[in-house]
């Protein structure tokens, strides 16, 4: 490991202009390529305290050698050549979104005698008619197979034709009306033609003829008791409706679209793109990739109750654009030459075959969740490999706007399936829990592990959750939910009083835990009715045994807070250790500096989804809670309704709303209201309106 000091460019020799730079290791590898705007003020993030560092970042810095520079003239530039760089040098801490292919397309060759249907991967060639791109192969060959029972047009290759020709017989698909077998002339090519302009009408869009044309043949069959053509009619027409839906129509006005969000945490980011292309999802792609320590460098949290938008998602979406859409048209160009290439060895004029147009890859309109850090530069770069101008905006409203809440959900369910992955498969989550007993110095491998969250809206509404997982799995059924009082004078809490209560509510019978005393004693002995936390979600059964490892969501003072707790109720035997949502910190009780896991270990993913679930429990709970309040917050003023009578109120006319229409008489109905407390109750709710 180099020491960043030894390699540091001398006070005022790295100029201000916008510029490239690249690391390099003790080999002259390139590790790392970034553009700045102001090379001076980038550069110098680079070689500050290696301890305040994002982890990937301290890994970079402390594994180069030497740093270099270009200025360039322009922040466009810029762009343009780190791209350019990344492509070049494959440096190893940069993120990279792999794509090893291009998407899969229908393909029609129109300019045949006879055309075919069938399924195709490279670049567009002139005289073949193109639909999609779908985002599997099955999805071609699953479309293809249900059509050409309705549109019978030919599908085998050029050599299966003329071997049948030349037999003199169909091949499968003919006998089982599948093909209408051109290659033994049961139709003529122009019949033939008809029918392929008919898959083609289908395919872009105008299914309502052939609806309307299979129904009223369907009809006629069965009035000519013709039950068996009418049967068949009634499969053509169920294949074209499967058909439809699978390519419904999400953009009324024929759009051609890519639609990107970004759904990210502490460690990666998942990216998801859907393609739309004439109003109809064609494709749909998602990567699951680790983020740089440059993407990682500003800290985010949703601690209190309110899902805030990671800081780093304009940087990530830019990085994302550029790479996705410079890949996108460098790959077709390459296999444009390869099929040029290979045209030539046959013989065949390339003049006849057009070269790929990026407008084929990049679409018209790109609609992303959040703009790029540099939206000129990124629009102006996208442009320029289009060859024309592109809209690049965040939708507002309308389909649009629906269709990107949808990429979003997709986006957020990827990287949950992609941690849940981890610890789902036995050999992972074994390898998770040996990670965190060897880092954290255990004994033994932590089977039971408890983690508790708080949630709150500055400091009011405060509700904790406690989470349970053993053998790296959830164990749902010994959840707990706590509701915690709020102090007295200003009417808040805190984040560190809080855990230090959750985590006294939690372990004040512990050591009764332990022994076979009777639920009803333990609850006698711990708890008074001075206690501040209410625990909400179960009925007071004890916990099977008690945790190997607890964890605290926080730093060095919500350990501190949890440690005093344990000291005071003399627990010795429970690990305890917090969780900092920044840099995924570990803070043992008793160490001045927080223990730091490498960022591909499985223990550092199963702390973090424990975490994360504890954090998700927290924060559902406290949406109901100030849901709740919210729905009664209008009979608080109301004088001898206190809340057991608020509760039976709401849930006796099911909201406060249709209270608000009940009469005196239908109020004197509920339990426990006579007709004083009734007359109260509804002129408490009209007075306002009454003023």
């Amino acid at each position: 490991m180099a020491d960043p000091s030894t390699y540091r460019p001398a006070p005022g020799a790295i100029p201000t202009d916008p510029g490239v730079y690249k690391f390099r290791d003790e080999h002259r590898r390139v590790i790392y390529v970034g553009k700045a705007k102001n090379l001076r003020s980038r550069l110098s993030n680079y070689f500050q305290d290696v301890s305040v560092l994002h982890p990937r970042t301290r890994q970079m810095v402390l594994t180069a050698a030497a740093v270099e520079w270009t200025v360039v003239s322009s922040e466009v530039e810029a762009l343009q050549l780190e791209y350019t760089w990344i492509k070049k040098f494959d440096p190893r801490f940069n993120v990279k979104y792999r794509d090893d292919k291009t998407y899969p397309l229908l393909a029609v060759s129109t300019g045949e005698t006879i055309p075919r249907a069938f399924f195709f991967r490279g670049p567009r060639r002139r005289g073949v008619r193109y639909f999609g791109p779908y985002s599997h192969a099955w999805a071609i060959r699953e479309t293809l197979d249900l059509l050409i029972r309705v549109f019978p047009m030919r599908t085998c290759a050029k050599g299966v034709f003329n071997r049948h020709e030349y037999l003199g017989r169909p091949c499968l698909l003919g006998y089982i009306d599948k093909c209408s077998a051109p290659c033994v002339g049961r139709v003529s090519p122009e019949e033939h033609r008809e029918i392929v302009n008919g898959f083609v009408s289908f395919m872009g869009g105008r299914t309502d003829p052939v609806q309307r044309q299979l129904t009223s043949e369907m009809e006629q069959a069965a009035e000519e008791l013709d039950f068996e053509r009418a049967a068949r009619l009634r499969d053509d027409l169920a294949a074209i409706t499967k058909v439809m839906e699978q390519q419904s129509v999400v953009l009324g006005d024929g759009t051609d679209a890519d639609i990107i969000a970004v759904s990210t945490d502490q460690l990666e980011a998942a990216v998801q793109v859907f393609h739309v292309r004439g109003g109809r999802i064609r494709g749909q792609r998602g990567w699951v990739v680790e983020k740089s320590g440059d993407h990682a460098d500003s800290a985010w949290s949703d601690q209190d109750g309110q899902d805030e938008q990671d800081p780093a998602l304009p940087a990530i979406m830019q990085s994302f654009l550029v790479q996705f859409y410079g890949d996108a048209v460098e790959r077709a160009q390459l296999e444009e030459q390869d099929e040029q290439e290979k045209l030539q060895r046959r013989g065949v004029d390339k003049l006849s075959h057009e070269l790929t147009k990026p407008g084929a890859v990049i679409p018209r309109e790109i609609l992303v969740q959040v703009l790029p850090e540099d939206l000129t530069q990124v629009t102006d770069l996208i442009a320029g490999l289009r060859g024309s101008g592109t809209d690049l905006r965040v939708p507002q409203r309308g389909d649009k706007r629906a269709l990107m809440e949808t990429v979003e959900k997709n986006a957020r369910d990827a990287l949950r399936q992609h941690k849940l992955k981890r610890v789902g498969d036995l050999t992972a989550r074994s390898a998770a829990l040996a990670d965190i007993q060897e880092a954290i110095g255990l004994e033994q491998a932590p089977l039971r592990i408890e983690c508790t969250d708080i949630s709150h809206i500055q400091g009011t509404d405060v509700v904790a959750s406690l989470v349970v997982f053993e053998d790296g799995l959830p164990t749902k059924a010994d959840y707990r939910r706590y509701r915690i009082k709020e102090a007295a004078g200003d009417g808040r809490s805190d984040d560190v009083g809080s855990i230090a209560e959750v985590t006294r509510r939690r372990f004040l019978r512990h050591h009764q835990d332990k022994r076979s005393v009777p639920d009803e004693q333990v609850l006698e002995q711990s708890f008074s009715d001075e206690s501040t936390v209410e625990e909400m979600s179960t009925d007071h059964r004890r916990f099977a045994y008690p945790p190997n490892l607890y964890i605290v969501d926080g730093g060095a003072p919500q350990v501190a807070a949890a440690q005093k707790v344990f000291d005071e109720l003399g627990i010795v035997d429970v690990t305890l250790v917090g969780l900092a949502k920044r840099l995924e910190e570990i803070w043992i009780p008793g160490e001045a500096d927080p223990l730091i896991l490498p960022r591909n270990s499985q223990g550092l993913y199963l702390l973090q989804q424990i975490r994360d679930e504890a954090h998700r429990f927290a924060i559902t709970y406290h949406r109901q809670q100030r849901s709740k309040r919210m729905r009664v917050s209008e009979l608080d003023g109301i004088s001898g309704l206190g809340a057991s009578r608020r509760t039976e109120l709401v849930k006796h006319f099911g909201s406060v709303k249709k209270l608000r229409l009940a009469s005196v008489e239908e109020i004197e109905q509920v339990v426990g209201f006579g007709p004083k407390l009734a007359a109260a109750v509804y002129a408490g709710l009209h007075k306002e309106s009454s003023g």
